[in-house]
């Protein structure tokens, strides 16, 4: 016997037999294909829902972040209205102290008002230092939202 001659074509199969291992392959084919959608739907499914998730998360910790400015700059607002007060006390009593010597006759009372002066610069420091938590940009920012 000799090789078989590479140019030789190949030996005809019969239809019958060509058709049913490739009817198989179809069919395993469209299995497969039915399977990768039905995952692929599965996916976008769980994807829309942690989306969902997320956003009603976001929109809670925006509420929180936005009372939380609120209360915030309510805060900040008392307290310079306290040091505003403060700062009116300190000096009414320094005009007092300095009424009442000169009421005793005490003329040298300048180093009284440096000192109530020195006391109010501090006060007035600390007030301008007071500033809400978000600029103003961040804080219309959080309100749209």
């Amino acid at each position: 016997m000799s090789a078989p001659d590479s140019t030789a074509p190949p030996l005809p199969l019969s239809t019958k037999e060509n058709i049913t291992p490739i009817s198989t392959k179809i069919a395993e084919l469209n299995e497969s294909r039915s399977e990768l959608l039905g995952r692929i739907q599965s996916l976008k499914q769980d994807l829309q829902g942690w989306r969902s998730k997320l956003d009603t998360q976001v929109k809670v910790y925006r509420d929180e972040l936005s009372d939380l400015k609120k209360t915030l700059n309510v805060e900040v607002e008392q307290l310079r209205a306290e040091f505003q007060d403060l700062r009116t006390t300190l000096q009414q009593q320094q005009e007092d102290v300095t009424s009442s010597l000169r009421n005793l006759g005490l003329q040298d009372v300048s180093g009284d008002v440096k000192q109530a002066q020195s006391q109010e610069a501090k006060i007035e420091e600390i007030v301008k230092e007071e500033q809400p938590v978000l600029p103003k940009e961040e804080n219309a920012k959080v309100t749209e939202n």
